[in-house]
């Protein structure tokens, strides 16, 4: 399925500012989140897609490529592929714009230390597109991509410390990673993660010069991927362990790489049929004909019958694309349409009107040559 305009989902109009993309996406992502719309999945969907948006439109150099070419700009931009990602993964990326909202109560990851240390967790998954041909479906092939991806900063090993120091206790939660909060009447209390450090307990007051403390640098990747035979369009194919690293020591995410099937020039895909529009004289498909039609690899002789009609379709075995699990090929359908030629020799008008009086139709009278026009102009005007 095709994606909206990220400008069309967030509801901002495209010159508009870093802050106005911010303040609505937060307004969208609190009237979609999960924990408001328990059970909904269309409002978790739109969850997912105002996410993606916003990463897109708040990265300046995303937005620009997205801008300039679309989404087919953002091929191996390191692109989150939110579709295959949890709410809590989401709150976690997003955390500093939403504080306690995503930190706690609000569907956050609520991986608090409750007393101990914070544990490892799975890096995010990645997603980019891979350009196919009908031929290399039919075949299966393997592509090399190229995309960009979170790494481990080589400068302070992930920590997001500069080299010679360390992190300081958060002063906001004690280094416990919750903080305490009274609720109604003062009744009972509420215990959400801390808004200041996540949950670890610490804050990073000198920043590695590299990450500027986040602990990981944009890299680019290069990859061959494995495409099967038969693939269809919008599929995904997950290669493991190529998204992003995981938190302290935790695994790193998936690549989901979608395919994307290029037009070609005369075939059309039906399932796992062909579809190719041959046209043919009125002769031929009166008489019957012996013609060569196209396939993927070469072409092949088809018989057509005498008294073919316009838009028949005939269908030629095996030539078609392979199913994705059974590897069956489908069949090459062929539309026969009859192509009228749009200048006639005099020989050909002569048979064609002599043809025309068998069938006792009408058609239009012989048309005068136009020196006889001219000449018939002169002598009537004297």
């Amino acid at each position: 399925m095709a994606k909206r305009d990220y400008y069309e989902v967030l509801g901002v109009d495209r010159k508009a500012s870093a802050d106005d993309i911010k303040r609505k996406y937060r307004q969208l992502a609190i009237k979609y989140h999960p924990d408001k719309n328990p059970g909904d999945k269309e409002a978790e969907a739109k969850f997912k897609e105002c996410a993606e948006a916003y990463e897109v439109l708040s990265d300046d150099n995303k937005r620009q490529r997205y801008d300039q070419f679309g989404h087919d700009g953002l091929r191996g931009a390191g692109v989150h592929d939110y579709s295959h990602m949890n709410v809590q993964d989401i709150g976690d990326i997003f955390g500093d714009i939403f504080g306690d909202i995503f930190g706690g109560g609000f569907g956050g990851r609520r991986s608090a230390r409750r007393g101990g240390a914070p544990r490892p967790s799975r890096g995010y998954d990645l997603e980019t597109t891979v350009q196919l041909t009908l031929e290399e479906v039919s075949s299966g092939c393997e592509k090399t991509i190229e995309f960009t991806r979170q790494d481990t900063c080589g400068e302070c090993t992930g920590t997001g410390v500069a080299k010679g120091k360390k992190p300081s206790t958060c002063s906001t939660c004690g280094g416990q990673g919750q903080v305490q909060r009274a609720g109604l009447g003062g009744f009972f209390q509420m215990v959400s993660t801390c808004p200041q450090c996540q949950g670890t307990g610490q804050v990073i007051t000198d920043p590695c010069k590299k990450c500027r403390g986040k602990g990981q640098v944009p890299k680019k990747r290069t990859l061959s991927v494995k495409v099967p035979a038969g693939v269809h369009e919008g599929q995904g194919i997950r290669v493991s362990g190529e998204g992003e690293p995981g938190k302290l020591g935790g695994p790193r995410g998936d690549l989901y790489c979608y395919v994307r099937i290029k037009a070609h020039p005369f075939m059309m895909r039906d399932g796992s049929n062909l579809v190719v529009t041959v046209p043919l004289s009125f002769t031929q498909m009166a008489l019957g004909a012996m013609i060569d039609v196209p396939t993927l690899e070469n072409t092949r002789q088809l018989k057509i019958p005498a008294g073919s009609q316009h838009g028949a379709v005939m269908r030629v075995k095996g030539q078609g694309l392979p199913d994705l699990r059974s590897g069956r090929k489908g069949d090459l359908m062929v539309q026969l349409v009859v192509e009228i030629p749009k200048k006639l020799s005099s020989d050909q008008e002569d048979l064609l009107r002599q043809y025309a009086k068998t069938e006792e139709v009408d058609v239009n009278s012989e048309s005068k040559s136009f020196f006889e026009k001219i000449k018939n102009h002169f002598n009537n005007n004297k």
